[in-house]
Order: C-alpha cells, then structure tokens, then sequence
C-alpha cells in the first residue's frame, strides 16, 4: 500500500510594489501647453507662408525654444516612492533614497538638502507666496468663526435660521472639508507635509539607503543646443 506524496504548497504570488505618488503642477501644465500650441501655430506659420531665410529662422527657433518650454513646464515632476525620491528637474533627474535625504525645506522654493549638504530644488513643487497668503487669511478667519460660535454669537451674526445661518453651507471662503480641524495649508505646503511624513516614515528602512544618482537629460540638452548653433549659423551668415 503506497502513501499519496503530499503536494507541495504553490508559490505564493509576489507582491506588487506601491506605486510612486506622483506631485506635478497643474499651473505649470496648463501654461506649457497654452505656450505650445501659441509656438506651433506661429512657427507653422512661418513655416509655411515664410521666403527666404524666414522658414529656416522658424525651424532652428522651433529646435530652439519647444524643448525648452517641455523642460520648464511638462517635464518637472517629483516622484516619491517607498525606498526612494525621484525630482525631474528641466534638465537633470536627481534620485534621492530617503536614508540619504537629512531635510525637506520650504522657504522660497522647496529644496531637498541631502547628508552630503547638496541641496536639489524641486522644479514641480513651486512655492506660492500668494497662496500661502490666502491659507493664513483662510485659517484666520476660521479661527474666528471658532471663537464666536464658542462665546454663542455665531447664529446672531450669522442672521438665524435656527442658529446656524450660512456656517451650514461651510461660509463663504472656508476651504475648509467638515472634519477636518487642523490648520489650513496651500497646496505645495500640504505637498511638503506629505514628504517629509514619508521621510520620517521610511529614512531607516534598510532598503531606503544607498547613492544619491544625478543624471543629465540629455534628450533636452540635446535639441536645445542644436537649435541654438542653427539659429547662430543663421544669424551670422545674414
């Protein structure tokens, strides 16, 4: 009488590494492809309507001036991942493994400053005077809301309507979702909070460490030097 083998258990899958959260902005963005689209439509033109020199002066500016405009407005983006924070600058892409990074500093631009005292800005996570302005104008006026609903005067300034006036509908300029009682934050700083929580969260995991990497995008270098020798040609032989 034989004994049946047992089986042995199937290989579990693997799994998936966490996608990177991904912070861009949406200004930027939108300014690119406006500037874009005004670009081609007048390099086109030129192109197609221009004699003489015209047509070539359009297309080594197009050479020129389209990657550029990429790298100052599509291209920038901070990818931030478990073991590591990527910044794609105009022209370099800078990879950081958060045991490396020391801070996250936000004062007229936000900077990475690593434990070398190299210090990288971050091209997709601009700083916003203006909306910071609004935040502590917003978080002001919140503040006193709390105040006069504390003391009982809240349905009195607010014109009744069983005490809660227009606080019900979140007032006018709240910005503020319900529940939420901490402070309010402009966008790129509340950007900045989230990093520096996954900074402290992940700096002495072991596979957060190793070099910080600076590679060159050539792929924009590239064009923007080209079409700066053809417009120069150009111009220097009238």
């Amino acid at each position: 009488m034989t004994t049946p083998d047992h089986q042995s258990p199937a290989p579990q899958p693997p799994v998936p590494a966490a996608k990177d959260r991904i912070y861009r902005s949406p200004a930027g963005l939108v300014g690119g492809v406006l500037l874009l689209a005004i670009i081609l439509w007048l390099g086109i033109d030129a192109l197609v309507k221009g004699h003489g020199r015209t047509p070539w002066l359009a297309l080594a500016g197009l050479i020129l001036v389209v990657p550029l405009v990429i790298a100052f407005t599509l291209r920038p983006a901070v990818f931030s991942g478990d073991d590591r924070l990527r910044v794609r600058n105009p022209f370099r892409v800078i990879t950081l493994p958060w045991g490396e990074i020391v801070s996250l500093r936000s004062a007229y631009s936000n900077e990475v400053v690593t434990k070398s005292g190299a210090k990288y800005q971050m091209w997709a996570v601009p700083v916003s005077l203006r909306a910071r302005k609004r935040a502590a104008q917003r978080e002001a006026r919140a503040a006193a809301a709390a105040r006069a609903a504390a003391a009982g005067r809240g349905g009195r300034r607010s014109g009744g309507f069983g005490g809660g006036g227009f606080g019900g509908f979140g007032g006018f300029g709240g910005a503020r979702d319900a529940g939420d009682t901490g402070p309010v934050r402009a966008e790129t700083d509340k950007v900045m909070d989230d990093l520096r929580e996954t900074l402290a969260r992940r700096e002495h995991e072991k596979s957060a460490q190793g070099e910080v990497t600076v590679r060159w995008a050539y792929e924009v270098v590239a064009p923007v030097v080209a079409g700066a020798v053809l417009v120069a040609i150009l111009l220097a032989i009238g």
